[in-house]
């Protein structure tokens, strides 16, 4: 090559880096700033930082450095749903009782009527969606009835298990595991729905803000302050996530989401700076946290239908345990939308209830159309 063809193949190159720079939208970048940008690349020195501090993690204490955080409720919850979900699953070996579940559900003497591995006087039934308890109760009862034929190989009216890899499944007559639809619709009916709609609604975000709720016994936190700490605390996940990651429900969706969302960090930015914003008494941002927070648990639960959709279409025809495993989690995360604000969510309750209305009554006689139907009808919305 020429020293003359060097030269203007680098110059070349050169002004193709410096365009490509040039290209590049500017903005803030930091995810704690008041103007952070999403669609900003490269960072134009501009940050405006909030009059109030965000932590690193999770952590909030009061000027005496008393803690003010407390989701112990929340804990609980999580933890019940966690023993329920080990109960349901042990139907591909062990009979279940319905009443059994149901017991674990209204958290029957405290223990679940004995089984739970701990006491508490907290329990799912009283915080779930109220219009969706019967349904929850009803898939109850079918579980308990597909565990009655665990010895026999599922099939197309025929209830029982069948096998993919080193995992088991139990699916009812219609090729449905009521295990899944238990156990997200949960976490959409008590944890999403309590978080988004009832904790950070207007009536517990109109609460006291001033006065600790009695440092006596060492509630060191406000009315307000602890509404959105029961929010958190229904997201599931550890202070410093996603430095530590849960292996269920929301914090691990969360993050098997995060690299088409960015949700992990959206999700602890928000929390974060909305309960700083809260605890400094500046509401307006502690709004704008609120509302991102709404919009990315609805995208994570819509990512994760669509996911499970795309695993389904995969082992469409060639594996029915998976196929009909991931059908069932698509189901259940599209179920799962029904939870979202209105004030915030893409979609209306008619257009969710026409999604969820293509999947066939019957998940044995699904189709590649059915699939893809229903993969476009939420990619229209998502």
């Amino acid at each position: 090559m020429s020293v003359i063809r060097k030269i203007s193949v680098g110059l070349t190159i050169v002004m193709t880096m410096v365009l490509l720079n040039a290209c590049k939208k500017k903005g803030c970048t930091d995810p704690l700033a008041s103007n952070y940008s999403e669609e900003a690349q490269k960072d134009d020195g501009n940050c405006i930082y909030p009059p109030y501090t965000i932590p690193s993690t999770y952590s909030f204490t009061d000027a005496n450095g008393n803690n003010t955080v407390n989701y112990a409720g929340q804990t609980d919850r999580l933890n019940q749903l966690r023993e329920m979900v080990v109960k349901m699953k042990a139907g591909t070996s062990t009979i279940i009782a319905a009443q059994d579940l149901k017991d674990m559900f209204a958290n029957t003497n405290g223990d679940g009527n004995g089984l739970f591995s701990f006491s508490s006087a907290k329990q799912l039934k009283d915080k779930c969606f109220p219009l969706d308890v019967a349904m929850f109760e009803t898939w109850m009862d079918l579980l308990a009835a597909a565990s009655l034929s665990n010895t026999n190989t599922a099939s197309n009216g025929q209830s029982g298990v069948l096998t993919t890899g080193t995992s088991t499944y139990l699916f009812d007559q219609n090729g449905v595991e009521y295990a899944q639809l238990i156990e997200k619709g949960l976490m959409g009916s008590v944890f999403m729905y309590q978080a988004l709609n009832i904790y950070f609604g207007i009536d517990e975000m109109s609460v006291d803000n001033t006065t600790a709720v009695d440092p006596s016994i060492g509630e060191y936190f406000t009315t307000m302050e602890h509404h959105f700490d029961e929010a958190f605390g229904y997201f599931g996940v550890a202070p410093n996530f996603p430095t530590s990651i849960p292996v269920d429900f929301w914090g691990k969706y969360c993050n098997s989401a995060d690299g088409a969302l960015k949700s992990n960090r959206d999700m602890m930015t928000n929390f974060k700076k909305g309960r700083a914003a809260l605890s400094a008494g500046i509401y307006t941002d502690r709004d704008a946290a609120i509302i991102a927070i709404q919009n990315e648990w609805e995208a994570i639960a819509a990512y994760q239908a669509i996911n499970y959709l795309n695993q389904a279409m995969t082992s469409f025809g060639t594996d029915d345990a998976k196929f009909l495993h991931c059908l069932s989690e698509a189901y259940a995360f599209t179920w799962v939308l029904r939870y979202a604000p209105d004030a915030t969510r893409n979609i209306s309750q008619s257009q969710h209830a026409a999604i969820v209305a293509l999947f066939p009554s019957n998940f044995w006689t699904t189709s590649m159309s059915d699939l893809n139907a229903i993969k476009t009808a939420l990619e229209n919305y998502y």
